[in-house]
């Protein structure tokens, strides 16, 4: 079998559809058809069926599918290898970083990295930390940004690296001309907006702690959003304060309040990335930029 249709198998079972295969892989839609044809042809048996609007793999499609992902370990890892050797920061790196360190940390970084490294070009994928995550696991990023925050539970090592660069507070938010809570548990009895999951989590565990369980209203992952429904006195709030960085609307005010774990920002990656010059190169930049956004908080 030709090694290169297995990652096209490979590509297709990621994407659950050929038209995705063919967009991750920079190939029509009708190649990418051919070659899972070709490779049904040389494996004597179905590989793929359709499902919906996308395609499923058949149970010889997944064996296949375990092996080309090995196949495509052995490759990544060559590829790494030979970076290392070369000692030359250049070529490509994919990133996953969640929204707000996608709108305050990498513009400046990313610039940054620009100048220090022209022959390195960064692929910026945008996602919430278990997304990114897993991405980094599949292969198809180098490196995460992710965040938890400091009362999480710790955790579970694992396969990957999980590197600390910084921490920042976050902050509750209510409607200007109020006065400032000083502790979590002075907003209990106000209706609450919400966040994503982790976030939402976060307000949970806080205010168990302060001895309430918060009314939520209204959910939103729009950081914009939540601050004009706060100053529509529609709840109150928790944003980290690089979402308050990244644009603050009129008609709230945001402060530190008592009770409140700070957000924990950290980069994730292969051990053997390491090795990788681009890859150290870029997640250097990054430590950089959290130190400079946390010491500016």
């Amino acid at each position: 079998m030709d090694p290169r249709r297995l990652l096209v198998l490979l590509a297709v079972e990621a994407e659950g559809s050929l038209t995705g295969a063919a967009t991750r892989l920079g190939m029509t839609q009708q190649a990418v058809s051919q070659q899972v044809s070709r490779l049904e042809a040389e494996a004597g048996t179905t590989l793929l069926v359709r499902q919906g609007r996308g395609s499923a793999l058949t149970e010889a499609g997944r064996v296949l599918a375990e092996r080309a992902e090995q196949l495509a370990d052995v490759l990544r890892a060559a590829e790494e290898d030979l970076a290392a050797l070369s000692g030359l920061v250049r070529g490509d790196v994919a990133l996953a970083a969640f929204p707000t360190a996608s709108a305050v940390l990498l513009p400046r970084a990313l610039a940054a990295l620009a100048d220090r490294a022209p022959g390195l070009s960064v692929r910026l994928t945008e996602a919430e930390p278990p997304e990114a995550e897993a991405a980094v696991r599949a292969g198809r990023v180098s490196l995460a940004l992710v965040f938890r925050y400091e009362g999480d539970p710790e955790p579970v090592p694992g396969d990957l690296l999980r590197l600390p660069l910084g921490r920042h507070p976050v902050h509750a938010v209510v409607p200007a001309g109020e006065r400032a809570p000083g502790h979590l548990a002075d907003l209990a009895d106000r209706p609450w907006i919400a966040g994503c999951p982790r976030c939402r989590a976060h307000l949970v565990r806080c205010a168990a702690a302060a001895g309430f369980t918060p009314d939520v209203r209204l959910e939103t992952d729009d950081h914009v959003a939540v601050q004009h429904l706060v100053a529509a006195r529609l709840g109150v709030a928790l944003l980290p304060v690089w979402a308050l960085r990244a644009s603050s609307a009129p008609g709230v005010l945001h402060g530190p309040v008592g009770g409140l774990d700070a957000r924990v920002v950290e980069l994730l990656l292969r051990p053997e990335s390491r090795r990788v010059p681009a890859v150290r190169a870029l997640a250097e930049e990054l430590r950089r930029g959290v130190t400079e956004l946390d010491g500016a908080s």
